[in-house]
């Protein structure tokens, strides 16, 4: 059945508010991901760039990350 597995329904139907927001949060990762990326090419020797761009590649991946977290929280 589904306790088998990964099936957690319970969890990602009370995840899913957190991860609108969070998919918000997401939104503004990729605008700050493409604003770095147009500045690393401009002046690629700024480091505080690059650290950057991973920072907002992090917040892309952020509702992926809450769903993950969510589901795993509530036993089937």
């Amino acid at each position: 059945m589904c306790c088998d597995g990964d099936c957690r329904p319970l969890g990602f139907l009370l995840g899913l508010p957190f991860a609108f927001l969070s998919l918000i949060v997401s939104l503004v990762g990729l605008l700050v991901w493409i604003v770095g990326l147009v500045l690393s090419c401009i002046c690629p020797c700024c480091f505080c760039v690059t650290l950057l761009v991973e920072m907002a590649l992090e917040l892309i991946k952020a509702p992926i990350h809450v769903m993950e977290w969510f589901t795993s929280q509530i036993p089937c």
